[in-house]
């Protein structure tokens, strides 16, 4: 009887407890970050999306984000046609057209250049730690510092043109700044600068994760070493490449200090992105800003979505 007892009371120790009752306490800590996610997240996304099918002119009062009479904000519904006139005005447009600019230049420009200076400093350089705080110091910075710091750089009053006239070299020319047609790959040029350094530290983590044997082996059978970086490095770090890949997109879409700063959005609206349209329509045609962003936000779900799908589904199956 004794052993008996024993062993019902060792079985009710031990039995696992339901899935619910496990960590707890880290269930209770998450719960104000569950809180902040769906109230400020989800809420703010939802009702940002109401009022973008409306003519609203500005923000409700603080203290009645959601009052009782709408008519005080809200003229009337109007649908999608919202929409239809966002997609008519030509600030828009151009603002779309530079973003896929500016975002190629700088997806292009920040991958090659920060896998590049991070295969330089994986080679085991002297005065590595040195190295390594120059190229990132510029992603400490802020986007008006960028800006300004690149607007006086490339200002053809004083920049690097007047530099180079005053060398004697007056055939030199580099007046993109002020060129409508290169302003936005003036802007690019700052935004790579800028972002580069993240993503070399991001590749250089990747890259001293590659296992010595590797390249001892790569070496061993004659392989190039390019060639080992091409197609064995590489893959390897694929999912280096996709964290970097989010995380320069992110900045991308919400680019808007450095534009301000550098260009104010000229010459005329040519330097325009999507964040400075929703920013100057925020005060003066809150339907339009809102339209805005919804649409910012449909164009990013339709880039993460099929990656997300492949990526996570293809795991499940």
């Amino acid at each position: 009887m004794t052993d008996m007892s024993v062993k019902s009371s060792d079985y009710a120790v031990t039995r696992p407890r339901p899935k619910i009752f496990r960590n707890l306490s880290s269930k209770f800590a998450a719960i104000p970050m569950m809180f902040v996610a769906l109230v400020v997240f989800v809420g703010c996304t939802l009702w940002s999306l109401m009022f973008s099918f409306t003519n609203a002119v500005s923000l409700p009062p603080a203290v009645h984000l959601f009052p009782p009479d709408f008519s005080a904000y809200v003229s009337h519904f109007i649908g999608f046609r919202g929409y239809e006139q966002l997609f008519a005005q030509d600030k828009w447009s151009v603002s779309v057209h530079n973003i896929f600019a500016y975002g190629i230049c700088a997806l292009t420009g920040e991958f090659l250049l920060g896998f590049l200076l991070a295969v330089f400093i994986d080679q085991k350089i002297r005065f590595e730690d040195g190295f390594r705080t120059i190229f990132l110091y510029p992603f400490a910075l802020s986007g008006i510092v960028t800006g300004l710091v690149w607007e006086w750089m490339l200002n053809p009053a004083f920049g690097l043109e007047k530099s180079m006239h005053d060398l004697g070299l007056t055939w030199f020319s580099f007046d993109w700044v002020a060129n409508r047609d290169m302003v936005i790959y003036a802007v690019a040029i700052a935004g790579v600068w800028q972002g580069t350094g993240l993503v070399m530290a991001l590749m250089l983590a990747g890259l001293r994760g590659i296992d010595d044997d590797i390249w001892k082996a790569s070496r061993v059978d004659g392989i190039p070493k390019w060639r080992t970086y091409l197609f064995i490095v590489i893959p390897m770090m694929r999912p280096v490449f996709i964290t970097s890949l989010v995380l320069v997109a992110a900045n991308i879409v919400r680019t808007f200090d450095i534009v301000v700063a550098m260009t104010g959005g000229g010459p005329g609206y040519q330097s325009y992105l999507p964040a400075n349209y929703v920013y100057e329509k925020l005060s003066t045609a809150l339907g339009q800003s809102l339209a805005a962003s919804a649409t910012m936000m449909v164009f990013v779900i339709i880039i993460v979505a099929p990656w997300a799908f492949y990526e996570f589904g293809r795991k499940r199956t």
